[in-house]
């Protein structure tokens, strides 16, 4: 088991010694979605690592914020709190992210070893980018960045 899965196992337990249902909840959801992302990629004793647990984080931490979206649209504070909530305690588990200043000369570290000129070449710069970044910064943030570069 990934070192990320331990900790967030051993979190669950505090959380429970401490009736803390707000993380509990969380921290459930999460060892529950990271089990289901192994059994998807290789069966029921599969196990993912420490990357591939950092991107169902990055996916759930999306999923909520997509659901803050909804229900501020449908004005339901109440429920736009419980998924701030939920969204600070999947953050304890993602690393640091990267400043502007970071991805930027990343990207033009990338775009310099490509040789790209146009937004064709956009795949094979998110390709290497995807790798150096190592999921300190989420898709759609690097993907705009990349895209205003190539522009």
């Amino acid at each position: 088991m990934s070192e990320l899965a331990n900790q967030i196992t051993e979190d669950m337990k505090t959380a429970m010694r401490a009736k803390d249902t707000i993380t509990l909840g969380t921290v459930r959801m999460l060892k529950s979605a990271i089990k289901n992302q192994a059994i998807e990629k290789g069966g029921a004793d599969a196990e993912l690592d420490d990357v591939e647990v950092t991107a169902v984080i990055r996916k759930e931490v999306k999923k909520r914020q997509d659901s803050i979206e909804q229900y501020t649209k449908a004005n339901r504070p109440e429920l736009v709190e419980q998924e701030e909530n939920e969204i600070e305690a999947l953050n304890k588990y993602l690393p640091e992210p990267l400043s502007e200043e970071e991805i930027s000369k990343l990207i033009d570290e990338a775009v310099a070893e490509v040789g790209a000129t146009s937004r064709k070449e956009m795949g094979q710069v998110m390709g290497i980018l995807a790798k150096t970044t190592g999921g300190r910064v989420d898709g759609k943030t690097l993907s705009q960045a990349v895209m205003a570069k190539l522009s």
